[in-house]
């Protein structure tokens, strides 16, 4: 989960902040909840950068590696610097690996271990966690393979090292070293079916060099192709391998007697790129190549057998035939893996099951089902729907049966498809009803709509009815969801329909030259929350308002300069503007005048988004900033940087998530903000408004808190910020009235209160019954913890027969102390309970009881010794109620606790002097504190009651 569970106890439903606790994991937020909101800032800085990751990355460049486990088979793909396992059976993913310092070359995996190679180093993994580090290569390693029980590596200045498996987290270095002979370079590495300790290196000159890996010799040097080599396959058959060459060309090779069996060249020019052969009986052979074409290969008939064309929409980087199966799996650049069946009676594959994202950077997103989606639209023509919660649940958005029909016609998919999307818009409030999501494409001049409940493209088409047909650039849906305003490139504004698709009039202005909305293109239209008024923007920086019902103009404005795009906030009717001069200008349109001017931007302004209530504005340019703007306090409060310029963001409906798309980037990247979680209650306490915080990208997978990663050398002053920050949130930055709920389960605590009605109800109805031959046990002796002690070998029979009887009574007494005993004590030292109270919450209601009644007095004749241990016990258990009331913490667990410290000890406690004073303290404490509880709830009751009875 991206956010800590969160539960309101009182006032719901307005936004008064009166009496508000708001009870998070280990946190608390302000009692206002207006005033917190208002002096919260976006912190995108270290101290919860494991909270942030990048989604829609599927595969990268790298090749993939394919381990078996048990009946299941598992690939492992790069995804930049980090690595990603996929189930087969389903294409799920079951396991996200670490962020490496650099991007992955290289990939290997056996069983539970996977090796990465990034750099000049190899990164030993099991399952997720880092057990080694292999640094003996002094260049980048480019290849990785899997020979037996031990790892090749290779890298570019021709160093071959060997790595053996046992022990890996004690033996670091390699167990072999081999330095290739001449200039050649190796692209691939191969090993030959029963070939011992031998393997075949392919490389850029084009020849082939089998080698004995033991005995570090060269063995025959095969005389090649004159062509580079790109990639070798072992075969199943004995003796044979597959060469695939940089021009096109497809050797079948018989390395034992140096023999050219086939050779087949690819239709499509360029290289063969990844190789594999069928191992089910059929004599198959797959080839990629750099179009993304895969072409299936009849070994015995020594023909082309099929062609998947546009399988992939960038270069074949793996391809894999399972084990006695008939289902290849192929990886591309593109950004997807996919597995074919050949299980039809032509013997053509089908595509199977896929796993995709976008292949081309995303121009457009939006927080969708409040804020559990996004909605992404890229370069890659497609219109994609990704899950911030489950990964599987991401898909693209059909555009009715693309691949069928361009099968039919015979064209290209790339022909079919729309256009990229330059906008869009949508409304939750009719997803069952219509279609609810309207999408502008590049230089179309029709929109379409999407029903986005069954993810397809709907059945009308928008198209504007002006004279001169040109690209709709704008589009917006009524709050209702029953209307569509499109705005196109000739200044045409026109209303919609969604359900039955039909124009419902335009929006004319009779002083324009010609009868249209704006006398140029129309960069954003938008309509306000009661359907009453609409507001539009010309590029040539006139915005107008418009009467929704009646189309008539009401109010306009002159910027003065170009507008290139406008965000509408229908609860408090403000519109922001972005113009060419980089100033962001907000106008209040209900009292029709400008209410404020950002400026700071020194680059062009890529995209804007009001937070849900309101109170803020976020920003980003191509200057490779994101600023956020306090609108009340119309001022600056927070800036980061990062190395890539955001191209487009979108704030979840919760202000905890802000989603960003950046250059040249294929994925979605999440960020946190941390003043949702922390809870500060000052600007100042985050960043001044003018410094800026430059951020490294979120990883794909849970990065490591790494303060210093995140700073630019050199910058001094974002380096004492981070360093502020991270400072500070080890402190407990609260309100003073509010108390901290443990978030245990219920169960947990409400059982200490009733663990005496649980006893008697789980009482066996029937005593146990003895066996007829009870085992041999060997003697024990009792202890604190629970723990099965025996006898010293020390202690003998003779002793006990020689008087010594009070050995073993000294002996029990000088039992170490239970880890109860142990971490409290600990505890009453450092004065820090944090530690005490994990302890107690990690315990079961019943074990917590008995480590309590461990230290009751039974015997009353013995009541008034002071010396007795049991009684210093209980001091210190009392001092650490004190300091928990105290501080409010985990309240509702220690009060359940308390409340059975008094039943077992109250009565020794009553007689005991020693103990009287800690109790009376305690007693102050306790009434203090609840006194302030009930105030702050009492207050609550007022306000609502207060609010319920005005007008609003």
């Amino acid at each position: 989960m991206l956010k800590p569970t969160t539960r309101r106890e009182v006032c719901r439903r307005c936004d008064c902040g009166g009496g508000v606790v708001v009870v998070e994991e280990g946190r608390r937020k302000n009692v206002s909840e207006r005033e917190g909101r208002k002096n919260a800032t976006f912190e995108l800085s270290p101290p919860l950068k494991q909270l942030q990751r990048a989604i829609g990355y599927i595969t990268s460049s790298v090749p993939f590696s394919v381990q078996r486990l048990g009946t299941e088979t598992f690939v492992t793909v790069s995804v930049g610097k980090a690595w990603q396992i996929y189930n087969c059976a389903k294409l799920n993913l079951v396991l996200v690996g670490p962020q490496l310092p650099k991007k992955i070359r290289a990939l290997a995996s056996y069983r539970d271990y996977t090796f990465a190679a990034y750099g000049n180093k190899i990164a030993v993994f099991k399952r997720s966690h880092q057990v080694a580090t292999w640094t003996s290569h002094s260049a980048k390693v480019n290849l990785l393979y899997l020979f037996g029980d031990h790892i090749l590596s290779v890298d570019a200045e021709r160093h071959l090292f060997v790595w053996a498996f046992k022990g890996i987290e004690q033996n670091l270095e390699p167990i072999s070293h081999i330095v290739l002979e001449g200039n050649t370079s190796p692209t691939c590495i191969v090993h030959p079916d029963t070939y011992l300790n031998k393997v075949i290196l392919g490389s850029q000159e084009g020849n082939l060099q089998l080698w004995n890996v033991n005995t570090k010799k060269k063995l025959y040097d095969f005389s090649g192709w004159n062509s580079p080599i790109s990639c070798c396959v072992s075969s199943p058959a004995l003796d044979v391998v597959a060469v695939g060459c940089a021009d096109g060309k497809i050797h079948v090779h018989n390395i034992r007697y140096d023999e050219e069996l086939v050779s087949f060249t690819q239709s499509i020019r360029g290289a063969v790129t990844a190789l594999s052969f069928s191992t089910d009986g059929q004599p198959l052979l797959a080839s990629g190549g750099t179009s993304g074409v895969i072409s299936i290969w009849n070994l015995e008939k020594r023909r082309l057998q099929s062609v998947i064309k546009e399988a992939h929409d960038n270069a074949i980087i793996s391809l894999h035939f399972f084990a006695n199966e008939p289902v290849l799996m192929s990886s591309s650049a593109d950004n997807s893996i996919k597995m074919w069946i050949f299980d039809s009676s032509d013997g053509d594959p089908r595509l199977l099951r896929f796993r995709n994202g976008h292949s081309a950077p995303p121009l457009c997103i939006r927080f969708y089902a409040n804020g559990r989606h996004i909605l992404s639209a890229g370069q890659d023509r497609a219109f994609r729907l990704f899950s911030v919660v489950q990964d599987q649940q991401s898909r693209e958005l059909s555009q009715r049966h693309v691949s069928r029909r361009a099968k039919k016609l015979r064209i290209k998919e790339e022909e079919i498809k729309l256009k990229p999307v330059v906008a869009f818009d949508c409304a939750e409030i009719r997803e069952r009803d219509w279609c609810n999501v309207v999408t502008c494409h590049m230089d179309t001049s029709e929109a379409y709509v999407w029903r986005l409940q069954n993810f397809v493209l709907g059945e009308h088409i928008l198209s504007p009815s002006e004279e001169n047909q040109t690209p709709v650039k704008a589009c917006t849906i009524s709050s209702c969801g029953n209307f569509a305003v499109l705005g196109t490139a000739g200044g045409w504004i026109e209303r919609f329909n969604l359900q039955s698709g039909l124009s419902r009039g335009s929006f004319l202005d009779k002083s324009e030259r010609r009868s249209c909305g704006h006398d140029g293109e129309v960069v954003g239209v938008a309509c306000d929350s009661t359907n009453t008024l609409m507001i539009s923007a010309g590029y040539r920086g006139d915005i107008k308002v418009w009467n929704f019902k009646g189309r008539e103009l009401k109010f306009r404005w002159d910027v003065g300069c170009p507008v290139v795009k406008i965000v509408y906030h229908r609860p408090n009717g403000l519109l922001a503007t972005v113009a060419d001069d980089l100033i962001i200008r907000i106008y209040d349109v209900v009292a029709l005048r400008m209410v404020r001017k950002f400026e700071g931007h020194n680059d062009r302004i890529t995209d804007v988004c009001f937070s849900e209530d309101g109170k803020w504005l976020l920003s980003s340019s191509m200057d490779g900033t994101l600023r956020i703007w306090d609108v009340i306090l119309a001022r600056q409060i927070d800036a980061i940087q990062v190395d890539v310029a955001i191209t487009a963001l979108s704030l979840s409906p919760n202000m905890d998530v802000l989603a960003t798309t950046h250059v040249n980037q294929n994925g979605v990247y999440l960020w946190v903000n941390q003043a949702m979680f922390t809870g500060s209650s000052s600007v100042d306490s985050y960043a001044s408004g003018k410094d800026i915080l430059h951020v490294n990208l979120p990883s794909i997978s849970a990065a490591e808190d790494d303060e210093m990663a995140d700073v630019e050398e050199g910058n001094t002053t974002g380096l004492s910020h981070v360093k502020e920050t991270a400072r500070a949130s080890t402190f407990d930055q609260r309100m003073p009235d509010l108390i901290t709920l443990s978030l245990l389960p219920k169960t947990q605590w409400q059982s200490l209160i009733n663990l005496d009605i649980i006893k008697v109800r789980n009482k066996p109805i029937e005593p146990p019954k003895k066996p007829e031959k009870a085992p041999f046990f060997l003697p024990s002796m009792p202890s604190l913890s629970g723990d099965i002690m025996f006898k010293s070998s020390e202690i003998t029979e003779e002793d006990l027969k020689d008087g010594d009887a009070d050995q073993l009574s000294d002996h029990v007494t000088e039992l170490p102390p239970s880890p109860f005993l142990q971490v409290l004590q600990s505890a009453v030292e450092s004065k820090n309970f944090s530690s005490f109270t994990q302890y107690l919450k990690g315990l079961s209601p019943s074990s917590l009881d008995m480590e309590l009644r461990m230290f009751q007095i039974i015997d009353d004749d013995e009541l008034l010794e002071h010396s007795r241990p049991e009684l210093l016990s209980l001091d210190m258990l009392l001092e650490y109620f004190i300091h928990e009331i105290s501080c409010r913490h985990n309240f509702e667990f220690v009060q359940a606790v308390l409340r059975l410290f008094l039943k077992i000890h109250g009565e020794t406690i009553r007689c005991q002097s020693q103990l009287q004073e800690k109790a009376r303290m305690l007693l102050e404490t306790q009434s203090a504190v609840w006194q302030q509880v009930d105030n702050l709830f009492q207050n609550a009751r007022c306000m609502i009651a207060f609010l319920g009875n005005s007008q609003f």
